[in-house]
């Protein structure tokens, strides 16, 4: 079920893991992360989502590890 799309107009990227309903959310720099009431996640907000993807992409192609912060 997992759904990944691409907010161009604030630059989000957003992963759906389940499609329960949603129950709470907790932040964490520029994540955000929506979990049922049973505590699984549902959905992952990215926000900066350019910058991240291309942080990722460095990281790789120089095999370090990227902070998720």
């Amino acid at each position: 079920m997992n759904k990944i799309k691409y907010s161009k107009d604030v630059d989000a990227l957003l992963i759906e893991f389940s499609d329960k309903p949603i129950d709470y959310a907790e932040e964490e720099g520029r994540f955000i992360i929506h979990f049922a009431k049973t505590g699984e996640p549902v959905l992952l907000e990215i926000f900066d989502a350019k910058d991240f993807v291309i942080d990722m992409i460095s990281s790789l192609m120089k095999d370090k590890e990227v902070a998720m912060s």
